[in-house]
């Protein structure tokens, strides 16, 4: 029996996860950043060590495969020996906002690099506020990681080089993103899961690695939690329920409409659509807490519908499945009843969430035909059942939605849609 390690990188710490050939979750374990290292290579590199170490021996000895995903658009340059010439970009960093408005004058019209927190911006600020006489490589969090592990430097997947401006259709660097000064800097492309090269055998035999485990190609984190979740043919979805609402659909075509914050990765041979709506728990912890919801939903029948119509935002505004800046919450009135009030803020959610799968059939997408969900709110019977009903397809809740196991099944199966 052979095994696969995946490792997921977030905000705040690390998740190692192991699986086996038949893809029985048999190992997982956790890192936490410190304060002073969240999100710099220092934290990054220990966290790595410390999960390698901390491997059950007779699953070190027989790993064959490693894939890592990190949260997208975290990059940084660094030098031929892998050493990062300055501190790295987060994901949500937004000083490159000159550069995002340079992009949109060369980009095709709406392309996800022309936002200030996109890759492809980072790197044009970090090439023009960085010394470039040792620069080898501008990377993204997961391919730094995993250079760490293959000694090669340069190998990125299409997922996290999206928003750097890789055309994910026809699975090369653009001509206005090559024509931008120091694109030398950019990394090669590969599919998600493709094999890059053996772990280094020195590193292997400190860590009791066998000689010849793979070091594979990564993902994002959002795409990992979406390939544990288990989704893998067309119309199949994954809706996350937590501060905000984000929809995730396989589709045999491509959709984008950046309007809407909506844009398609490559998904193997399928697409996978997003969008994200402002909407979402975080307007309902306003006036309940997670307990307090959860027993609440206990009291109305979701088979019935609540009379209320709100559209519960933490805040004026919303992109998606509408785009208007200026929408305001509608949160009144309140009944009486805080199980009626949570029942009609729950059935707001679900109609914000059918209008997004909507909106994504209306852009070109496959119809939805089932949906998985993961976040806090698939925790809730009630709020499923509604779902299902208003929804009109089968809603279950994930029984795994961990990135880390997403990123140990792309190790295993070598391909983010392989079955």
């Amino acid at each position: 029996m052979a095994y696969h390690l995946g490792l997921d990188f977030g905000s705040s710490g690390a998740r190692a996860c192991v699986v086996d050939d038949d893809a029985n979750f048999v190992h997982t374990d956790r890192h936490d950043y410190p304060v002073q290292h969240a999100q710099s290579p220092l934290g990054w590199r220990e966290a790595l060590l410390s999960l390698l170490g901390r491997l059950p021996a007779h699953l070190a000895a027989e790993l064959a495969n490693i894939s890592i995903d990190a949260t997208s658009a975290t990059v940084l340059l660094c030098d031929s020996a892998l050493r990062p010439l300055a501190p790295p970009l987060p994901y949500a960093d937004g000083r490159a906002s000159a550069e995002a408005a340079e992009l949109k004058a060369i980009a095709p019209e709406g392309h996800t690099v022309c936002s200030p927190t996109s890759g492809l911006a980072k790197f044009l600020w970090l090439t023009r506020h960085t010394d470039l006489s040792q620069a080898a490589w501008f990377l993204h969090q997961a391919d730094w990681l995993a250079a760490l592990l293959t000694g090669i430097g340069g190998v990125s997947d299409y997922h996290n080089a999206l928003k750097s401006g890789y055309d994910v259709e026809r699975l090369c660097w653009p001509g206005w993103v090559q024509s931008l000064p120091h694109a030398r800097l950019l990394p090669r492309v590969e599919a998600p899961g493709a094999a890059i090269a053996p772990m280094q055998p020195a590193l292997a035999a400190h860590f009791g690695i066998g000689v010849g485990c793979t070091v594979r190609t990564g993902t994002t984190d959002s795409i990992a939690a979406f390939i544990a979740a288990g989704a893998r043919a067309p119309g199949e979805a994954v809706t996350s329920l937590g501060t905000t609402i984000v929809l995730k659909l396989l589709s045999e075509r491509r959709v984008e409409a950046a309007e809407f914050g909506v844009y398609s990765h490559r998904y193997g041979n399928l697409w996978l659509a997003g969008g994200a709506s402002n909407a979402g728990g975080g307007a309902l912890r306003q006036f309940f807490s997670n307990a307090q919801l959860e027993e609440l939903s206990t009291r109305f029948d979701p088979a019935m519908d609540s009379g209320l119509d709100y559209y519960p935002l933490p805040a004026r505004g919303e992109r998606f499945p509408i785009n208007d800046p200026l929408l305001a919450p509608r949160l009144a009135p309140r009944p009486p009843d805080d199980a009626r009030y949570v029942h009609g803020l729950l059935q707001g959610l679900t109609r914000i969430e059918a209008a997004g799968y909507a909106r994504l059939a209306e852009l070109g997408a496959t119809p939805l035909k089932s949906v998985i969900t993961c976040g806090g709110g698939a925790r809730n019977p009630a709020w499923l059942a509604m779902r299902q009903r208003l929804l009109g397809v089968p809603v279950t809740a994930a029984a795994q939605a961990e990135a880390a196991c997403g990123a140990a099944l792309l190790a295993l199966r070598g391909r983010p849609d392989a079955g």
